[in-house]
C-alpha cells in the first residue's frame, strides 16, 4: 500500500474545517450561486456563513470516518482511504447543502431549482473550486508532518558507508551487542524488526546517553520499560513486545533509579 501524505492531529483538521467555511463563504458572496443574486448584502451576510459553516461540520463530522480508514488501515494512509474520505465528505455536504437551500434558502418559493440542475449547475461546478482548497490543506499538513517526524529522527551510524539505520527514538527498544555488530531491536508501524549494524555498543552508548545500559551487551530505552521479571535468580526487565533484557550486578542500581525517575 502506497503511502499517501496525512496528519491525523484533530486540531490541525479542525483547522482545515475553518478555513472550509472561510473559503465558501467567500466563493459564495462573490459568484452569487443559488439565487444569492437576489439576497441584499445584509441578506447575504445572514445566510451565506451557514453555508460555509455546514461545510466545516460536514467535514468535522466525518473525521471519525477518516479515523476509521487510519486505523483499519495499521495507521497508514494510503490514496484509496484519501478517496473514499473525499468521496464520503462531498457525498454528505450535497445532502446537507441542498436541504439548507430546500429548507432556508428558498423556503415556501414556487420554482427553487431542481435537483438535477442543482447538483450539474451549482453544487458540482462549487465543488470543484472548493475541494482542492481541502485536499491541498490535508496534503500540506501531511507533508508538514512528514518533514517534521523525519527531522525528528535518530541515525544509528555503522563503521561502514552505507550502514546506518534511521528511525524515531521512541520506536527503538534495545540494542544487543553481538561479535562485531550491535543488533538494533525496534519497531517499524508497531512490527518488531531487527537490524545488525557493524559497530560497538560502547560507541552507540556515547552517540545516544538517553539509552540506559543494564549488561555490559545491552542498552535499552527506558520508555519501552514493561515490568521487571526475574529469570533463574537474575534480574532482568520486560520490554515491549516481550523482550527480555538482562540486568547485571555492576548496573542493576543504576538501573533501577532510571527507570523509577522514567516511569513515576
Amino acid at each position: 500500500m502506497k503511502k499517501y501524505p496525512f496528519d491525523a492531529s484533530l486540531k490541525h483538521h479542525l483547522l482545515v474545517g475553518l478555513a472550509l467555511a472561510i473559503w465558501i463563504f467567500i466563493f459564495l458572496y462573490f459568484t452569487e450561486p443559488l439565487d444569492v443574486n437576489e439576497f441584499g448584502d445584509r441578506e447575504k451576510l445572514i445566510y451565506l456563513p451557514f453555508y460555509g459553516l455546514i461545510g466545516a461540520l460536514c467535514y468535522i463530522i466525518m473525521l471519525p470516518l477518516q479515523s476509521y480508514l487510519y486505523k483499519r488501515s495499521q495507521k497508514q494512509w494510503s490514496l484509496r482511504n484519501e478517496i473514499i474520505f473525499n468521496l464520503a465528505f462531498i457525498t454528505f455536504s450535497f445532502v446537507m447543502a441542498r436541504v439548507y437551500y430546500i429548507n432556508v434558502i428558498v423556503y415556501g418559493e414556487s420554482n427553487p431549482y431542481t435537483l438535477w440542475y442543482y447538483t450539474t449547475s451549482i453544487f458540482i461546478p462549487a465543488i470543484v473550486t472548493i475541494l482542492p482548497i481541502v485536499l491541498a490543506g490535508r496534503w500540506a499538513l501531511g507533508k508538514y508532518k512528514n518533514k517534521r517526524l523525519e527531522e525528528s529522527k535518530i541515525e544509528i551510524k555503522g563503521e561502514g558507508n552505507y550502514e546506518s539505520l534511521r528511525l524515531l527514538f521512541n520506536d527503538l527498544i534495545c540494542i544487543q551487542s553481538s561479535d562485531n555488530y550491535v543488533e538494533v531491536s525496534f519497531l517499524d508501524n508497531n512490527t518488531l524488526k531487527k537490524q545488525l549494524i557493524r559497530n560497538k555498543l560502547s560507541v552507540v552508548e556515547t552517540n545516544f546517553p538517553e539509552l540506559i545500559r543494564t549488561h555490559r551487551s545491552f542498552l535499552m530505552n527506558p520508555y519501552h520499560f514493561q515490568s521487571w521479571k526475574t529469570e533463574n535468580g537474575k534480574l532482568g526487565i520486560v520490554a515491549s513486545n516481550a523482550i527480555f533484557i538482562p540486568i547485571s550486578k555492576t548496573y542493576a542500581t543504576a538501573v533501577k533509579t532510571t527507570i523509577n525517575s522514567t516511569t513515576n
